[in-house]
């Protein structure tokens, strides 16, 4: 089965928003980096041993690229929010295999000394509204992320997925991950996640 691996927690602004989330969890965000190949940068934090938290926007120093951005950024609008939910799988081809219909097609991707492949859909955007999780394969060899953030002590406690098809949504769950984090509830399509942090539990 694959692993929760990050969230990515969409924004307008690195610099108008991230001291939005400082402030929520009370901890500062590090320096990520740009994706040139969809535009966008982020910055970090680790969530512990293997996982991280991405914050993610339209770079407006990046060029559009050639197809529609990961996460459905090219129509996120408003507030920071969780955008999207990412699994670590070792074998990509037989993970997707698993995956619900449209979770994409494996594209490689590189920045400094990380490579990765990451399943893109066609239209930007993931089965399930958004809700389904992406997946990501790191490179051989490739430290995670998280080895190379400090740990403020912020870890992931719940991850709580709305839809309205929410039996068929955690049906389609049950092959992939089994992390007892993760709720589907019946609701609007959204993803809300609740954290520990040095100053008490935060809910994004």
């Amino acid at each position: 089965m694959a692993l929760f691996d990050h969230l990515a927690v969409a924004c307008g602004s690195l610099a108008a928003d991230a001291p939005t989330i400082e402030a929520l969890l009370g901890v500062p965000l590090e320096p990520g980096g740009k994706h040139a190949q969809m535009g966008t940068h982020n910055r970090l934090l680790s969530l512990g041993e293997g996982e991280y938290f991405e914050l993610i926007a339209i770079d407006p120093e990046g060029q559009t690229p050639d197809r529609p951005r990961w996460f459905a950024m090219d129509s996120f609008d408003g507030p920071p929010a969780v955008r999207n939910w990412i699994l670590r799988c070792d074998d990509m081809a037989e993970t997707l295999a698993q995956a619900p219909m449209g979770t994409g097609t494996p594209v490689p991707f590189r920045r400094d000394a990380l490579t990765w492949e990451f399943a893109l859909p066609d239209s930007g955007v993931l089965p399930f509204d958004n809700c389904a999780p992406a997946l990501i394969a790191w490179g051989p060899g490739v430290p995670h992320p998280s080895t190379r953030l400090p740990d403020r002590g912020v870890r992931l406690v719940a991850l709580t997925l709305s839809h309205p098809r929410a039996s068929v949504l955690q049906a389609a769950l049950a092959p992939l991950i089994d992390d007892p984090r993760v709720t589907v509830i019946t609701g609007a399509p959204g993803i809300s996640a609740t954290f520990d942090t040095p100053s008490g539990r935060k809910t994004l």
